[in-house]
């Protein structure tokens, strides 16, 4: 336990000039919130940053590899990426990975409350 808590510690630390950070128990292990929006998780000793369509290139490009775990005999992979070893090391590196992160994030919750187009009725011909 002492290696998550010290992970998740120094995943907030390179974090922190992203906003008001807050973490919480996920997924056998951490959510990590920037401003109340979800940006990373931490599991299997990694932390794992959000991406999405526009940025998910950059996170292949850098050779990370997306968040997978097996569900029901198969495998599931999520919109999250291990972050670059070297930006582990350097707050000033993670910070622009962590802002990809944001703006998935961002993104995410813009496309959520983006209202629905109301299902049409179809007409049964009687």
């Amino acid at each position: 336990m002492a290696i998550k808590h010290e992970l998740l510690d120094h995943s907030l630390e390179l974090l922190s000039p992203l906003g008001a950070l807050r973490h919480r128990r996920m997924f056998g292990g951490w959510g990590i919130y920037v401003n109340d929006l979800f940006i990373a998780i931490i599991a299997f000793d990694q932390l794992y940053l959000k991406a999405d369509a526009q940025t998910r290139e950059q996170f292949l490009a850098a050779g990370c590899t997306p968040f997978q775990y097996e569900r029901e005999g198969q495998v599931a992979t999520l919109g999250y990426f291990v972050a670059p070893e070297e930006a582990m090391e350097s707050p000033a590196l993670m910070e622009s990975w962590g802002r990809l992160a944001l703006s998935a994030a961002l993104r995410a919750r813009a496309e959520k409350a983006k209202p629905k187009a109301p299902k049409k009725k179809r007409l049964i011909a009687k």
